[in-house]
């Protein structure tokens, strides 16, 4: 079973009560969560329905930490995903040891809220019931309409401009089991994945899949992942941690301000990740975002395994002519291990773990320095630098600096052009088996 990873100041926590925050769509729920762990960690926009998965976070007060979920907004309604978004939301109730219910005294009390009511009425589980956007004292009388919800009294609040969220927070750890061990390892060094792509390719099906969890809502409109969401899974080697992420598109694309911060965030868990899974929608071929995105993940420095999805879908006549595209339109990921699959029907998904593995073990990658500078002696002996001026630059000695990716320094005379530095890297990569791995080479002239 995937375990989701908690962070407090970016250290990974673990065995947190757990609230729940839940109620129709544009009360302010996710207001309310970045209020409570006082920071915009939730994607907050006025427009209904933002919130789509489930988004852990962690939270304190008074000496008290908890887990705090946030959750999109109820929706009695049959479509397929405001289906899976109140689907997301009954789970984060089953979970919680405590829920908060969001309801806004600007509109009062309709028939969502009366039957989120209900359903948490018949879940047993301790209930407080916030009365959001009471932003000024003329507001306080109204919150008493919600009685008739039979959840107590209400709290009033305003979330976006605080009023009274202390006394809530008040109630809210009086009401917390008492707290769990708790568990904050130094640093867990879980090897992290990111999963990228242009909307609609199937990240979220994969990373479903690789979780075994529904998490994420999948659906076949583009753009349902809105914010970043991190698992991690124990594997028979070990944890890994995978980061589902919004669609990227084309900057020009992006016109709401949701999409960008989504974006932005997805972006950031590229940066910070180990790996990325590069998503591709092998029925449509490799576009030119895709190659943007590989830049992306080239220059971050990150391991990466290129997937093919819906490789089901490309007819067998064509489906050289793909593969051929691919290294042709993402030669500078040359090093990265191609996987064709079915993230749908599971065909081939069997193949991802160890091809991560393999880009960890890659990454990690350290080399001896004497057997490092063997090698650039002999392939300065096979192919010497060229010619600068009069002068023939030559390296000195290299050193293999850091790892994660594997990066090393060479010590030269005089400047080396650049393809004589990716005639240094490539031996570099066959000599040792760097493997799935991004390589590094700094330069550093003698004196320097």
């Amino acid at each position: 079973m995937a375990e989701e990873l908690e962070t407090h100041d970016g250290v990974p926590v673990a065995r947190l009560p757990i609230v729940a925050v839940v109620g129709r769509p544009n009360v302010g729920k996710s207001t309310l969560v970045n209020r409570i762990v006082g920071r915009r960690a939730a994607i907050v926009e006025e427009h209904p329905g933002v919130t789509r998965d489930r988004k852990e976070l962690v939270a304190e007060w008074a000496g008290h930490n908890f887990r705090i979920v946030d959750t999109g907004g109820w929706l009695a309604s049959d479509e397929p995903l405001a289906k899976q978004i109140t689907h997301q939301a009954e789970r984060a109730m089953a979970e919680a040891d405590l829920i908060l219910f969001v309801v806004d005294v600007t509109v009062g009390t309709i028939d969502e809220d009366a039957q989120v009511a209900r359903v948490l009425q018949r879940s047993g589980k301790p209930v407080l019931l916030v009365a959001n956007k009471v932003d000024d004292p003329n507001r306080e009388n109204d919150v008493w309409t919600f009685i008739k919800l039979g959840l107590g009294d209400p709290y009033p609040v305003s979330a976006i401009h605080g009023r009274q969220s202390g006394d809530l927070l008040d109630a809210l750890v009086a009401a917390l089991p008492e707290d769990l061990p708790v568990e904050v390892p130094e640093d867990d060094g879980t090897f992290s994945i990111a999963i990228v792509g242009r909307p609609n390719v199937g990240k979220s099906t994969l990373f479903n899949r690789m979780v075994g969890d529904d998490r994420s809502v999948v659906h076949d409109q583009p753009g349902t992942t809105m914010d970043t969401i991190d698992t991690i899974v124990e594997t028979p080697d070990g944890p890994l941690r995978f980061v589902d992420t919004a669609g990227m598109r084309r900057q020009s694309k992006v016109e709401e301000q949701t999409e960008y911060t989504s974006v932005v965030r997805a972006l950031n868990a590229v940066d910070q990740a180990d790996a990325a899974l590069l998503v591709i929608d092998a029925s449509q071929g490799v576009a030119h975002q895709d190659q943007r995105l590989g830049e992306r993940i080239d220059a971050a420095g990150t391991a990466v395994v290129i997937v093919l999805n819906k490789w089901d879908l490309v007819p067998t006549e064509e489906r050289e002519q793909v593969v051929e595209d691919v290294a042709d339109r993402l030669s500078f990921l040359g090093y990265a291990q191609i996987i064709k699959l079915s993230a749908l029907t599971k065909k081939n998904l069997q193949h991802v773990l160890p091809a991560l593995r393999a880009a960890e073990e890659a990454y990690h990658s350290r080399v001896p320095t004497g057997a490092l500078n063997r090698a650039i002696k002999l392939a300065q002996e096979r192919h010497p630098p060229p010619l600068d001026g009069r002068h023939r630059p030559r390296i000195l000695y290299a050193t293999q600096g850091a790892i994660d990716p594997p990066t090393f320094t060479l010590f030269t005379s005089r400047p080396l052009p650049q393809t004589y530095l990716r005639y240094v890297e490539r031996t570099i990569r066959e000599t040792f088996s760097l493997g799935p791995t991004p390589v590094k080479i700094r330069v550093r002239r003698r004196g320097e």
